[in-house]
């Protein structure tokens, strides 16, 4: 009976209680959305790359060769002998290698130089393999193979002819203009920094640096503004003009390695884990040259942890929505409170007691509470399938759409509760009403 009273008393002042359902439910929504995009965000950060043993480049921080490899953050100081990186690959245990070769890029997005086994044995996510949503792997030095957010921001598309630029940045003096490259393939949306990444033969790198530089940069950077107005406004040209920029993909495959003498860094995958720390010492140690090799999941690992700070700052500013939600539902209840003594006062003179008055009271907060929470878990998880697509192609964020997990529940649990907590807080003051009190008129 009591249940059902408190239930009518809650429907009863529709206007109150619906402000504080709406500030509990956007609370309980930002607290579950902060927590469900910092848990994948750590996920799909750790899962930038997956199914690598190592990755060894020059000797220089262990985060520095991460960032610059994987993210194409920042430059490698030094590079790579081919010998050293053919020597290495051939150890006992290493089951596939990955060249890599960074230092150009092409309207603001990184070229990444490799040979075939890249699309072969690089890996995401949960050991995921790369995948092509139109075309193939280049077959020779005058192909690339774009990442999915290049060619999405670009409009490029199969058969077109792209100029890569000397240097990192959306700003180049040198153009490799005279070794233009036809798009072979475009690589299906991953959500890393392979979206945002060309990907070209290593001989393709070592044409354009042996024979580009011998071009005055003036006539160059005419060449490729030229260049660059013809591929921007395409989409406008007609059918003919398209047609001829369209090449024929039925290429001969040739030499993807060339003369190469240097690389940026590469990759490592072994036939067993009990190769990796024999190998890595091996490299830290080789005399050959300075080279340093890192494990991947651990170094992103401490990389995060560096960006801990910021995960619980998020949390705080969360919690304390929540904490001023409740505070607003204690508020709500107590300024009606006085509003309702003569309510209570008549429930007394029918043969209502105390613990009746207060179990009532706590009833509507904990009602309150627990539909707050449920319109805000229908509110995070409309947000989830809102915000999934966008936070997958703008941050690499790939969020889960699944059921609460238990830390989740928990944290709804802990809401309840506190909810219930501060519903005591007027529910004890009615405790103490007396009928007198109640009845009485006061001027």
């Amino acid at each position: 009976m009591l249940i059902k009273l408190a239930w009518k008393s809650t429907l009863n002042r529709k206007a109150s209680v619906a402000l504080t359902l709406v500030t509990i439910a956007i609370s309980v929504m930002l607290l579950l959305s902060v927590e469900r995009v910092r848990q994948d965000a750590k996920s799909s950060f750790a899962n930038t790359i997956s199914g690598t043993d190592l990755i060894v480049g020059a000797r220089t921080g262990d985060i520095q060769l991460l960032l610059s490899s994987v993210f194409r953050i920042g430059h490698a100081n030094n590079a790579v002998q081919w010998q050293s990186y053919e020597y290495i690959k051939a150890q006992r245990g290493v089951a596939w290698s990955i060249p890599i070769s960074l230092g150009d890029s092409h309207k603001g997005f990184a070229v990444l130089g490799t040979d075939a086994s890249y699309f072969s044995h690089y890996q995401y996510a949960k050991k995921q393999h790369l995948t092509f949503a139109a075309g193939r792997p280049f077959h020779n030095g005058q192909e690339v193979v774009l990442g999915a957010m290049v060619a999405k921001k670009l409009g490029y598309q199969l058969g077109q002819k792209i100029v890569i630029s000397h240097g990192m940045g959306n700003t180049s003096f040198h153009h490799h203009d005279d070794n233009p490259l036809v798009i072979s393939g475009i690589l299906a949306a991953t959500g890393t920094p392979v979206d945002k990444t060309l990907h070209v033969p290593l001989s393709a790198i070592e044409s354009m640096h042996s024979s580009g530089h011998s071009k005055p940069s003036r006539i160059v950077a005419r060449k490729q503004d030229a260049t660059q107005h013809e591929h921007e406004h395409e989409h406008e040209h007609d059918s003919k003009n398209n047609n001829a920029l369209v090449h024929n993909l039925d290429s001969k495959p040739g030499d993807l390695i060339g003369s190469t003498k240097q690389i940026t860094a590469f990759l490592l995958g072994f036939e067993s884990p009990l190769y990796t720390l024999q190998v890595r010492r091996n490299i830290n140690q080789y005399k050959g040259e300075p080279l340093l090799a890192i494990m991947p999941g651990v170094t992103l690992r401490e990389l995060w942890e560096m960006l801990d700070i910021v995960e619980k700052i998020l949390l705080l500013i969360t919690l304390a929505v929540v904490l001023i939600s409740l505070l607003g539902m204690l508020t709500s209840l107590l300024a009606t409170l006085n509003q309702r003594r003569r309510e209570l006062a008549i429930l007394r003179s029918v043969g209502a007691r105390p613990w009746h008055i207060f179990t009532l009271l706590i009833s509507e907060a904990i009602f309150i509470t627990v539909l707050g929470c449920a319109f805000g878990v229908a509110l995070f998880y409309a947000l989830l399938i809102a915000a999934q697509s966008g936070l997958q192609s703008q941050f690499g964020v790939v969020l889960s759409i699944s059921a609460l997990s238990t830390y989740e529940l928990t944290l709804l649990s802990v809401i309840i509760g506190a909810g219930t907590l501060i519903g005591a807080i007027p529910a004890a003051r009615a405790y103490f009403y007396s009928l007198a009190d109640g009845m009485q008129i006061k001027t």
